[in-house]
């Protein structure tokens, strides 16, 4: 299948009891059986079925059944928030003592979540150019894991996902990452060698911004060493279930971070208009960037579509129909930043990305107002810096929108 019709048919299909083109939400906390015997087998992991909904629920198990289906992967834990999944994929095969090699261009919220986990002995090295080389010169003993995003946000790095890979395999290391900006439409790391992928889907997969949620997906190809990760050692058995095995036996199931049914009803819709609206706001965002990098006004316009980009040839030579809907602005001052974002007529200023409309940040000042002076250099966070997320209004609105907002410096 092509990629949209992929969306509406792959691992989709209509509901058995009542023939629903979508499945129904089963908004039940918990779920009745027959037999004593029947939910013993069901909690034993002996028969299929659903208990509770802290740990399944059909609303949400076909969610993920069509993402997993997506990324190309053999299975799909879906949680209440991006960064649950982020923390879920992360401290499932982590340890005391343990470090986590990681880009530098990140979310911050994400650069938080490896700050906590300094308290539990997991420490986190980051890499500042994106150079695959300089990943593996920087592996040591303790790395564990390496992390990055397809798109890093809201720095627009594109690093070579398949040389990364190649060079932490012969290390024996699991490559994760973090889809959310890219999508499926772009570019499906599992095929280039990444182990797990993790997505926010509160943003393009939802497009709405009516819900909050992440999913992580398993490729299952990866060889887990029980000397490097014995936490993972009675879990060995399911062979390339073992990762999701041990998640959904442990962390996922006592930690409690469930995604919602009716959430999960949310982003099955959203889903499906995901290839048409992708192909859109990069179109949106290819025609903004371009207009604006010509507007003397501005000291620096990113966007990876754009040939001034350091990343543009690796992003031209890894992503398909596009280059994703975000672009940065350098306005020359906070000051500035500020006027620009007050005098928009369109775009909303809002702590989110890939809604259906354009939305807009400053960085600095919100998302990475914790982050020291030097993670915020590292992640491409200045004061004058403006975060775009570009929607799906009429492009010549938001071109003349920016246009005179911009203007007014």
């Amino acid at each position: 299948m092509r990629f949209n019709t992929a969306l509406l048919h792959r691992n989709n299909r209509a509901d058995g009891a009542t023939g629903a083109t979508q499945t129904p939400i089963y908004q039940s906390g918990a779920f009745a059986h027959e037999t004593a015997e029947e939910l013993e087998e069901i909690f034993g992991n002996h028969r299929p079925g659903f208990s509770y909904t802290r740990i399944n629920n059909p609303t949400v198990e076909a969610f993920e059944r069509r993402v997993a289906a997506l990324e190309g992967g053999i299975g799909a834990v879906a949680c209440a928030s991006g960064m649950a999944a982020v923390s879920l994929a992360a401290l499932n095969i982590l340890k005391e003592g343990d470090e986590i090699l990681s880009a530098s261009g990140i979310f911050g919220g994400t650069i938080g979540l490896f700050h906590d986990l300094r308290d539990y002995g997991i420490r986190t090295r980051y890499v500042s150019d994106g150079r695959p080389e300089s990943f593996e010169n920087q592996i040591t003993g303790r790395t564990r894991l390496i992390f990055i995003e397809t798109i890093g946000n809201p720095k627009l790095d594109v690093i070579d996902i398949r040389a990364l890979c190649e060079a932490a395999h012969r290390h024996g290391v699991p490559v994760i990452v973090d889809n959310t900006a890219a999508t499926p439409f772009l570019v499906r790391p599992i095929e280039l060698g990444a182990d797990v992928v993790v997505h926010s889907v509160s943003k393009y997969i939802n497009g709405s911004g009516n819900s909050i949620g992440g999913i992580l997906v398993d490729s299952g190809n990866f060889a887990w060493e029980e000397e490097r990760y014995p936490s993972l050692s009675q879990f060995l058995k399911f062979g390339k279930f073992a990762y999701l095995a041990k998640l959904r036996n442990g962390l996922f199931r006592n930690i409690g971070s469930c995604f919602s049914p009716f959430n999960a009803f949310l982003c099955s819709l959203g889903l499906e208009t995901l290839g048409i609206r992708m192909e859109r706001l990069c179109g949106n965002a290819q025609k903004l960037a371009r207009q604006l990098s010509e507007n003397p006004k501005l000291a620096c316009v990113n966007y990876p579509g754009l040939e001034s980009s350091p990343w543009h040839r690796t992003a031209q030579k890894q992503f398909s129909g596009g280059y994703g809907a975000i672009l940065t602005l350098r306005t020359g001052s906070k000051e500035n930043a500020f006027f620009v974002i007050d005098h928009l007529k369109y775009a909303c200023n809002i702590a989110n990305i890939g809604d259906l409309r354009t939305l807009v940040i400053h960085p600095a000042s919100t998302i990475y107002a914790n982050s020291s002076p030097a993670e915020k250099e590292d992640a491409g966070v200045y004061e004058d810096l403006i975060r775009v997320s570009v929607g799906l209004e009429d492009i010549e609105d938001l071109m003349e929108d920016f246009e005179s907002a911009v203007g007014g410096l």
